[in-house]
């Protein structure tokens, strides 16, 4: 059974036509997250302030679907700049203590000219 949720608590509200995360048997499926704060929609200056924004939502929404960081099987990002990278992966580190999921990183233009980071995941939640 696929379940599609748009709305999760502490995450900003999608803005276009799509599901914050899709739910199909045990596997959730995060859509491009990026550093936008909830509660005022402000999208802060830094690198490292978007980052760890974007990797917040992407743990709550894990947990409102019953997973969790340590469940991740595979991340896509999107880096604004390769410059970032080193930041990066030093950031990212701190997030995934218990062994890193797959990833792929691509430099590419974001939708809005703001963003420097988006991330989008795929995670085991087993019922």
């Amino acid at each position: 059974m696929m379940e599609r949720i748009s709305t999760v608590a502490g995450v900003p509200k999608p803005q276009a036509s799509y599901s914050t995360y899709t739910r199909f048997g045990d596997l959730i499926f995060v859509a491009g997250q990026v550093g936008v704060e909830p509660e005022t929609g402000r999208i802060p200056f830094s690198f490292a302030d978007q980052l760890k924004l974007v990797l917040d939502h992407i743990r709550n929404i894990l947990e409102s679907a019953g997973s969790s960081t340590d469940q991740v099987l595979k991340m896509t990002v999107f880096l604004k700049d390769r410059a970032y990278r080193t930041e990066y992966d030093e950031i990212f580190r701190a997030y995934f203590k218990g062994g890193f999921p797959a990833r792929s990183t691509i430099v590419a233009d974001l939708m809005r000219e703001e963003f420097l980071v988006e991330i989008e995941a795929i995670a085991a939640a087993p019922r």
